[in-house]
């Protein structure tokens, strides 16, 4: 017992001195925007910080957290900010993702992942997964599953990386 104690704290040692410049690196995926337009991922990036949000419109929680997204979005747009919503919805379901979008009136860029290539380049395994990355590409939070308040972390994140 006493030997897994020091192997799992040994670990959790290495993790925190990961060296910053290491950080995982967002894979560019290409995929189609709402109007059927192809787009790199990379295309997003250097200009300030990305919130990329796996999501799905058959996800409760997914739309309850979109919808605070967009608050975070509309405060921070302004100063470089940027949201991508990636939908997971596959061939059966995609067609409502537009609808739903245009219903809530979200003005943020929404990606369509119907092959889920993209979800499996960031290891999602469920939505809503979320990743906050920063204007060189590194992604430096990321966060799957959603409650009421978790956005109050990622908007200290977001500014943290605005200063």
């Amino acid at each position: 017992m006493r030997a897994i104690l020091l192997i799992c704290l040994s670990l959790l040692s290495l993790n925190l001195s990961y060296p910053q410049d290491h950080q995982k690196k967002t894979p560019n995926v290409k995929l189609e925007d709402l109007d059927g337009k192809k787009v790199q991922l990379k295309s997003y990036l250097g200009k300030g910080p990305v919130l990329i949000s796996f999501w799905a419109t058959w996800c409760k929680p997914c739309q309850e957290e979109l919808a605070e997204y967009q608050k975070i979005y509309n405060d921070y747009k302004s100063k470089g900010f940027q949201m991508l919503g990636i939908s997971i919805d596959d061939e059966k379901t995609v067609a409502k993702v537009k609808p739903y979008i245009k219903s809530k009136n979200y003005n943020f860029t929404v990606l369509l992942d119907s092959n889920s290539d993209a979800a499996r380049e960031f290891y999602v395994q469920d939505v809503p997964n979320t990743f906050l990355v920063d204007k060189k590409g590194n992604i430096v939070s990321s966060h799957h599953g959603y409650k009421r308040g978790d956005e109050l972390e990622l908007k200290k994140n977001i500014e943290e990386l605005l200063k």
